[in-house]
């Protein structure tokens, strides 16, 4: 028994092996990652070397992923498309014994189980190293919440925009005394610090420190406790203001609402707007007219000429300055002095034989 125990341990000393013991490694997000893979060969192992790095993902829902390779003198380290470009051997001479890698600008999808197998038949050799990827905490807001105000009741919160847990807080005053109210000691590792019956000695200048296992992170907070104020005082003002503003629109809306009327009557103004046109003479006056003339014509004539005359100047006469003559609207009757009347006398056929003058 005991010889076969010391053949185990010789063969095992002398064949290849892995000298890197299997660890945790913590960095942030955006950080390089050096995941070291030492190891030695032994006499016997006279095949050719063999690299290999494997990723198991933390989600445990995907099989082993090779991530680089080396072969054949060659390196190959597109398989893994997540991190492609971005995993890299360490060492220009893989033979002599280092296949340790560095993964850059660590991404929280590079958290998981990270494999180094080394085979240079016969001797085969693997270790694992677990890759944790934190964020820093960044971003950190300082503020106050409530009225700063002697005899108030406010806290004082610090909040950073991301960081992985857990957080750890410490608030500080930078000025005057430098050191915390003592009713906040309790408090000063927290990240809100709860202010009861706020007193003027509080003001000042304060720092809050928010730390995890991979950075940290600062913000500055002014406190400045005042006297109340006349909140009566306020109030009143407030109303007068919000009353001022309304009287103010409204008089703005009056007046807008005043132009669009002016604007609208003197449109309708201009449009109702003619020029003066004389009245169209009256057909009737034409005809009356033509007829007077024609009458002092005849009276200039002799019977003997009037036939021919008769025949043709009386019926000139347009007669259609009759038949459409427009209807005079109906007038009451008026006392007017009576008109020198004529009477034509005509014979069988039509024609004027004689004028009769009545004045």
């Amino acid at each position: 028994d005991s010889f076969t125990l010391n053949f185990v341990l010789i063969y095992f000393a002398r064949s290849l092996s892995i000298t890197t013991p299997e660890q945790m490694i913590e960095k942030a997000k955006g950080e390089t990652a050096y995941l070291p893979c030492k190891f030695t060969l032994s006499a016997e192992d006279q095949g050719p070397l063999d690299i290999e790095w494997l990723l198991s993902p933390a989600d445990n829902q995907q099989v082993d992923q090779v991530i680089i390779l080396y072969s054949g003198d060659k390196i190959y380290d597109d398989y893994y498309q997540d991190l492609k470009g971005r995993v890299h051997f360490t060492s220009n001479d893989l033979k002599s014994g280092d296949a340790s890698i560095n993964v850059t600008n660590l991404q929280l999808s590079d958290i998981g189980t990270y494999q180094c197998k080394v085979k240079k038949a016969p001797g085969v050799a693997n270790k694992k190293l677990q890759l944790t990827v934190l964020v820093k905490p960044s971003g950190t807001r300082c503020y106050i919440d409530g009225s700063e105000e002697i005899g108030n009741d406010f806290k004082l919160k610090c909040e950073p925009k991301e960081g992985s847990l857990p957080l750890r807080y410490e608030w500080q005053k930078l000025s005057d005394s430098q050191k915390l109210p003592t009713p906040w000691l309790t408090e000063m590792t927290s990240s809100v610090i709860s202010v009861k019956n706020a007193s003027s000695e509080y003001s000042g200048t304060y720092s809050c420190t928010v730390k995890n296992r991979v950075g940290s992170d600062q913000c500055l907070l002014r406190l400045d406790v005042v006297p109340p104020s006349n909140r009566a005082g306020t109030i009143a003002g407030a109303i007068i203001g919000t009353l001022l503003a309304l009287v103010l629109i409204s008089l703005i809306v009056f007046c807008c609402r005043k132009k669009r009327r002016e604007e609208k009557y003197e449109k309708e103004v201009h449009h109702d707007i003619r020029e003066d046109v004389p009245p169209p003479k009256s057909r009737t006056s034409t005809a009356r007219s033509y007829i007077g003339s024609n009458h002092s014509s005849l009276g200039s004539m002799s019977p003997s000429n009037m036939e021919g005359y008769s025949k043709t100047q009386y019926n000139q006469v347009p007669s259609e300055d009759f038949e459409r003559a427009p209807q005079s609207p109906t007038l009451p009757p008026a006392k007017v002095a009576a008109p020198n009347l004529t009477t034509y006398r005509y014979d069988t056929n039509g024609a004027i034989v004689g004028i009769d003058f009545v004045g």
